[in-house]
């Protein structure tokens, strides 16, 4: 151990950020967590202070020193990584001027269709933009208006004060790079969803004029570019003082979320794929070639590997169904709720999901709660448990929404699998629903994939980080990260489900198809009485 050589990882999550101590190898010395503030409101709005940010690392990251044995001259480098689509105003000073934006939130979708649109219309955007937007970038942005290129509108159209006092808007993980280090910048990948880079050339991403004109966005108030995977500058003496690290040690460039989970999971060959189940859930794996699916929001997007790319796309509620069902369902805080506090419901939800048989007595859950992104853009969509009936059980509404995050997994699946003309033998499985056995083994039933449970998934996004920085001081190769990475178990299909689950995928599609323009019409009339 004291040959080891450990960096310091930030993984800034929407419910707060992990904190880390992780080998060049991927050994995790030490972790911390510490919970952050979620804002929403009734028109969409979804915000968080990056001050409590900030808060929550600091508090972690003392925890974390306190608690380990590693030496501070061991510790290397940081690297950090966070919630991707989101937006940060700051002043040349850095301080930021509002709440951050987050990547749900949908307040920015009343500004783009002057943006994206146009006479003839062709799925809501302009025929004459598309080929300018798909052709560069790769992709367009999303109706949803939970890009950062609708946050950045909103702030203009409704924080014409905070638009005129900002110098950069940035990304969560850039924020945090530039608390570290005082350095102004974001990264080929972090970029992207703004939609206003060319990344045709993978290795020179660089800003279009064309399409900063279309998107009505300010060069000046966009931070310079990166390359990922190198060192942005060293750590602030102050800071360091405040984290208790030493000073002037380099800090990575760092990636957004989907990008270190890919590295963090050990798919790094093209056309390996990862599941992360978090709050939210995403299918993804490398690709050699850019391409874009407009039809499933799907494209291929700069990685956080030099020189790759990735398919990107998106599940809004992954594990975010089980934290509602738990706080919102069966332990809401309300004069039902019994008085001794539940500690470990998610493992009393995994004894009853073994106990219950699969297919949950033909009840069915989509996971749909703040609408969805891939492989259908569509934000007023909601979720719903259907086929209840008198002999339906709190047994069976559990298990179906473990099942039902699987089938929205398999929707994924059957579009990634079609963009990369081949199937997966296997997916490497993530985040902190792959520590759910059943869950995993559910998701093998209905996938019809084995799945790999990776040692650790809930640390993921931090062992990838730490290779990102160990590749970036050339510890490690990336074509060696798939041998470090410990697979705890893997799951096979189980034959005698498969019929079953294929039946109710069928309908699971079926709901979606009438659903959707129920919810539209709901949710379009909730709004327009809020406002």
């Amino acid at each position: 151990m004291s040959d080891s050589k450990y960096i310091y990882t930030i993984d800034l999550g929407t419910g707060g950020p992990k904190v880390a101590l992780i080998s060049t190898q991927g050994e995790v010395a030490a972790h911390d967590f510490e919970a952050t503030e979620l804002m929403l409101y009734p028109d969409g709005g979804a915000e968080q202070d990056p001050a409590d940010w900030w808060r929550a690392i600091t508090t972690a990251t003392h925890r974390l020193m306190a608690q380990s044995s590693v030496a501070l001259d061991d510790i290397i480098a940081v690297s950090c990584t966070a919630q991707w689509s989101g937006t940060v105003a700051v002043d040349e000073n850095g301080d930021h001027l509002m709440n951050s934006i987050i990547w749900m939130d949908s307040r920015g979708e009343a500004y783009l269709d002057e943006i994206v649109g146009g006479p003839i219309k062709f799925e809501g955007y302009g025929i004459h933009k598309i080929p300018t937007w798909l052709g560069k970038t790769g992709g367009m942005p999303t109706h949803s208006g939970k890009d950062p290129i609708a946050h950045i509108l909103y702030i203009r159209e409704q924080h014409p004060d905070v638009y005129q006092k900002t110098y950069k808007f940035l990304e969560p993980k850039d924020w945090v790079n530039l608390k570290l280090t005082g350095i102004f910048a974001a990264t080929y990948d972090s970029i992207t969803l703004h939609w206003v880079t060319d990344n045709r050339d993978i290795s020179n991403v660089s800003y279009s004029k064309k399409l900063l004109k279309m998107a009505t966005l300010e060069r000046e108030k966009l931070p310079n570019l990166r390359a990922p995977a190198e060192i942005l500058g060293t750590l602030k003496p102050a800071i360091a003082k405040e984290l208790g690290l030493n000073p002037d040690i380099p800090v990575t460039t760092g990636t957004p979320d989907l990008q270190s989970a890919a590295v963090g999971s050990g798919a790094v060959r093209d056309f390996e794929a990862h599941l992360y189940i978090g709050s939210s859930s995403w299918l993804t794996c490398h690709v050699p070639y850019k391409k874009t699916d407009i039809f499933h929001n799907m494209a291929s997007l700069p990685s956080a590997i030099p020189g790759r790319y990735f398919i990107a796309n998106e599940q809004e509620a992954g594990g975010a169904c089980l934290t509602w069902l738990k706080n919102n369902v069966l332990f809401h805080a309300d004069e039902l709720m019994a008085e001794s506090k539940q500690n470990n419901v998610y493992q009393a939800f995994d004894r009853i999901v073994e106990k219950t048989a699969a297919g949950s007595n033909g009840v069915m859950f989509t996971p749909w709660l703040n609408g969805e992104r891939t492989p259908v853009e569509d934000h007023l969509v909601r979720s719903g448990f259907h086929n209840i009936s008198l002999q339906t059980t709190r047994e069976h509404l559990i298990r179906a929404v473990f099942e039902g995050v699987a089938f929205n997994s398999r929707w994924l699946l059957m579009y990634v699998e079609k963009f990369i003309k081949r199937p997966f033998p296997h997916i490497n499985m993530i985040g902190g629903g792959a520590n759910s056995a059943i869950w995993c083994q559910i998701h093998a039933d209905v996938l019809n994939r084995s799945i790999r449970q990776v040692q650790d998934p809930i640390l993921a996004n931090s062992r990838g980080m730490a290779f990102i920085a160990a590749a970036a001081l050339g510890y490690v190769s990336f074509d060696e990260i798939s041998e470090n990475i410990q697979i705890a178990n893997t799951y096979e299909p189980n034959p005698d489900n498969l019929d079953l689950y294929d039946s109710m995928f069928k309908e699971f599609l079926n709901i979606y198809k009438s659903s959707s323009k129920i919810s539209a019409r709901l949710n379009r009339d909730i709004q327009s009485r809020r406002m």
